[in-house]
């Protein structure tokens, strides 16, 4: 494969920005797509009249699609091309985002949003790919740090954005709004992507991949149906994660036979590859989960709109800005574990705040702590990575990465199934209205209506009850909140022990060993 020059300056030139730019594009539309839809959920259930479980779905599909493309990515890249292969997923993205907006039933949106999944799921690994071949070894910590901002911007930006768009217009402009801007990033690519030549790589494992894709996607499935079910003992809980666990399974046994199998697992004999992906893993997450319960706090229990409520975890985003491009230069010169204790330090001190909250917590008090936060986060996520790729010989960074693409998949899954499910159960424990009921027959709460009220007042007419149930119930809502808050401020702490064990001396780059030795081309390093 004919690659670019591997720049071996210190300083991020003007050619390698002018790659980024079409990355941090393809980046910015597939990280925002997958929290923007999240503050539409709402207006789908309206305009569809579809219940909260099959609106969910437009969520869940596009999860699912990225699980199943991601194990493809590093293969395709190899066999097809990296320059052509991230026009083509542009083009998918920005095809099925014309049209979701085209929607006319709430199955008809599912469906297309599992076009924009298979073309999303391989715009940040193709985009990591490219980057990294045009930019070197030498510099992938300040690389990490540019592209990097859009991965941890995405949950602050997404609630915004959509916030605005479906105010100020209509639901259909979350997904317009791709278009034009994939437009320009296709044309983007087309003139600044370095062009590549395709060669014949090592043979496509068929069988696994269909162990591994369906294993996954069911998997994820059942953790992801966890929340609506509100237990693992459901029955279309365990048998999809039982199902999809024993796909896995057999992969994993599988994977050991043949030379070039879809995902090598033999990577975790490398040390710090092993305790980078750990690491990742664990804050994963805690962040995803986390990141969920913020802006919830705002919507449910302090009654704002889901504009304000964006708008007041953007600290966060503004925290991560600040630090992540500092942590990049210092990743490429300190040894992580030397920095990324620090941050994680940072984001605990946030967390610990969150576990006082209640119902009138000052947001002054709210927003510096997720500032602080935001800098421990633009300090920690991206030097692991570096520090895992680091620990990589060329030809293994592409399965390496493959491996840390499913792990934090999988991690963000799970973060958010498992603290939604935290703070349900907490949230049903409050005390229930006499003779008040839901539309299934389920008694209503003074939470759950003190919620609801909070974004229909209307609902304390049609169940008229005192204000102190309303404040009663808000109080409770908060304790909820802040109780789940524990847990993931538990899970935070837990991220310490692996990262004890992240390289506390200076790492040498393994990334041109063996095109040192005449062994290859620059891998590719793929991170979704």
């Amino acid at each position: 494969m004919n690659n670019p020059p591997v720049a071996t300056a210190n300083k991020i030139d003007g050619a390698v920005l002018k790659i980024a730019g079409v990355i941090v594009l393809g980046a910015i539309m597939s990280i925002l797509d997958i929290t923007v839809v999240t503050v539409a959920l709402p207006t789908f259930q309206s305009v569809f009249e579809a219940t909260y479980a099959e609106v969910a779905w437009t969520m869940t599909a596009y999860t699912l699609a990225l699980a199943t493309v991601i194990p493809l990515t590093g293969w395709a890249a190899d066999r097809f091309g990296t320059k052509r292969l991230y026009m083509l997923a542009l083009l998918l993205f920005v095809a099925g985002s014309g049209m979701c907006a085209t929607a006319d039933s709430i199955q008809q949106l599912i469906i297309y949003r599992v076009f924009q999944g298979l073309g999303g799921g391989m715009l940040m690994p193709l985009g990591m790919t490219i980057m990294t071949r045009a930019a070197g070894p030498d510099r992938i910590g300040r690389l990490m740090a540019i592209l990097g901002i859009p991965m941890l911007l995405g949950p602050i930006g997404g609630p915004i954005l959509g916030g605005w768009l479906i105010d100020s217009y209509t639901w259909h402009w979350i997904f317009l709004i791709n278009v034009p801007i994939g437009a320009v990033a296709l044309v983007y690519a087309w003139l600044a992507l370095p062009k590549d030549t395709p060669e014949p790589s090592e043979s496509f494992d068929f069988l696994g991949m269909l162990m591994l894709s369906p294993g996954l996607a069911l998997f994820l499935y059942g953790v992801s149906s966890i929340p609506e079910a509100g237990t693992v003992t459901a029955t279309k809980v365990w048998t999809t994660m039982l199902a999809g666990a024993a796909l896995v399974v057999a992969f994993v046994l599988y994977s050991f036979k043949p030379r070039h199998p879809l995902l090598d697992l033999r990577l975790f004999r490398n040390r710090g590859l092993t305790v980078a992906a750990l690491s990742m893993f664990v804050f994963i997450v805690a962040f995803m989960g986390a990141g969920l319960l913020y802006p919830s706090y705002f919507l449910q229990v302090r009654g704002e709109s889901t504009l304000a409520a964006g708008l007041l975890i953007a600290p966060q985003g503004i925290g991560a800005m600040i630090t992540m491009p500092i942590a990049g230069m210092l990743a490429d010169k300190v040894p992580v574990g030397r920095t990324v204790p620090f941050a994680l330090a940072l984001i605990a001190s946030g967390f610990v705040v969150f576990t006082q909250v209640d119902a009138d917590t000052s947001y002054l008090v709210l927003c510096g702590a997720l500032f602080v936060m935001g800098l421990g986060m633009g300090g920690t996520m991206m030097p692991i990575m570096t520090s895992a790729l680091k620990s990589l010989k060329n030809h293994d960074v592409a399965r390496g990465s493959t491996l840390l693409n499913i792990i934090q998949q999988i991690g963000s899954s799970i973060g958010v199934a498992v603290m939604s499910v935290i703070l349900t159960s907490k949230l049903n424990d409050s005390t229930p209205i006499p003779g008040a009921l839901d539309p299934s027959g389920k008694p209503i709460t003074e939470a759950g209506l003190a919620i609801a009220a909070q974004q229909d007042p209307s609902l304390l007419q049609k169940f008229p009850v005192d204000a102190s149930v309303v404040a009663r119930g808000l109080d409770f809502a908060a304790e909820a909140f802040a109780g789940t808050y524990w847990i993931g401020f538990a899970v935070v702490l837990a991220t310490f022990v692996p990262i004890a064990f992240l390289p506390r001396r200076r790492e040498k780059s393994h990334l041109l060993d063996d095109e040192n030795k005449g062994e290859g081309t620059p891998a590719p390093v793929t991170v979704h």
